[in-house]
């Protein structure tokens, strides 16, 4: 009979206890669906790059860096065989230098029928003065030999002197004539057409202008060269471009996880040879709408590691609307009935002891 008391006497008081316990952690919010509404937890994540050549591919010659690699930004990754590059450029640079042997005669001749007709010119100018004085003299004889002529008319009407003696002179006044009329054929031919104004150096000869057009388009042949040459020049920085993206380089510092081509196999241009993780860790963490108003991107946030409790300075970079499987539903404690919830991506600063893989927890205002 005790023993029946005692044992409904302990009944009685577990009961107690567990009534007390539920009311308990119904006031006090300690149930676990309010610690879950409380604290967010989400998987530390590193962000992950795809290596790639830029733009160029071919046999890949070296491979320079192994799996789970530590590197640094800008060191080599892989070079690719440069051997068609290189016959390129030195064929280029062969033509450039031909070019410019061209552009050297070029010019050269070029400023050399410039200057020869500069000294065209200024002969052509003497010539012209000494047959306008050539000019000049003829006139001067006809001249004389007309008065001569018209004398000696005068003096054969007067019976003074004889037949003979007035043909002389009139052939005298005829042989000046022509004479005359050679010499300014002569100064015409010299002048091309041009009017004689009397000042030699202002003249504006025709033949001498087709000579310095001449000359002129010389020194167009030399400018187009010359144009040439800048664009073989940039068809080698082109080239230098190219030979310098064989190289592959670490964009950014990280470590190797998982190398794509092997040596000696061909590679497509801009197809993804190494994947590296970066130092940008990050993690996410699923927030109601009642919570997430409190928080804004760019916000700095603590977060804790659940392996050795260590704790690193967080940066909100992201809020945005999570996917339905995410959302709180028909879960009538506490009024969390039907609640959308927001994606919180949290970056983290580097710290040590954490790395991508761990848990991460946030406790939530």
């Amino acid at each position: 009979m005790d023993k029946r008391k005692k044992a409904k006497k302990f009944g009685i008081i577990f009961v107690g206890i567990m009534i007390l316990a539920g009311l308990l952690l119904m006031y006090t919010g300690n149930d676990a669906l309010v610690l879950a509404t409380e604290k967010k937890e989400g998987i530390l994540t590193a962000e992950q790059v795809k290596v790639s050549f830029d733009s160029v591919g071919g046999r890949l010659v070296k491979e320079n860096v192994e799996e789970a690699q530590m590197v640094k930004k800008g060191d080599v990754l892989m070079v690719l065989d440069s051997t068609d590059v290189d016959l390129a450029i030195a064929k280029l640079k062969a033509q450039m230098a031909q070019m410019e042997a061209q552009i050297k005669s070029a010019g050269g001749s070029a400023n050399i029928s410039m200057s020869r007709v500069n000294t065209d010119e200024q002969q052509s100018f003497r010539q012209i003065d000494q047959q306008r004085a050539a000019v000049e003299a003829a006139e001067a004889t006809y001249n004389n030999s007309y008065l001569d002529y018209e004398r000696k008319k005068n003096l054969k009407e007067c019976g003074a002197i004889s037949q003979s003696e007035l043909d002389a002179a009139q052939t005298s006044l005829q042989v000046s004539a022509a004479n005359m009329a050679q010499q300014k054929q002569l100064l015409s031919r010299l002048l091309a057409g041009t009017t004689d104004t009397g000042n030699t150096e202002s003249l504006n000869l025709p033949t001498i202008d087709l000579q310095r057009q001449s000359a002129a388009n010389m020194l167009n042949d030399v400018e187009a060269l010359v144009q040439q040459l800048k664009s073989m020049e940039v068809q080698l920085k082109e080239l230098k471009v190219k030979k310098d993206r064989l190289t592959l380089r670490a964009p950014e510092d990280g470590k190797i996880v998982k190398i794509l081509a092997k040596e000696g196999e061909m590679v497509a241009a801009n197809s993804p040879v190494i994947l590296m993780e970066s130092n940008r860790y990050y993690f996410d963490i699923y927030v109601s709408e009642e919570n997430i108003e409190k928080y804004h991107e760019g916000d700095e946030i603590e977060a804790i590691s659940v392996a050795g409790r260590k704790k690193a300075t967080g940066t909100i970079r992201l809020m945005t609307q999570a996917p339905g499987f995410a959302d709180l539903r028909m879960t009538r404690e506490k009024g969390q009935a039907d609640l959308t919830s927001f994606q919180m991506r949290i970056y983290l600063e580097p710290t040590e002891g954490i790395m991508p893989g761990m848990t991460m927890g946030v406790k939530l205002r």
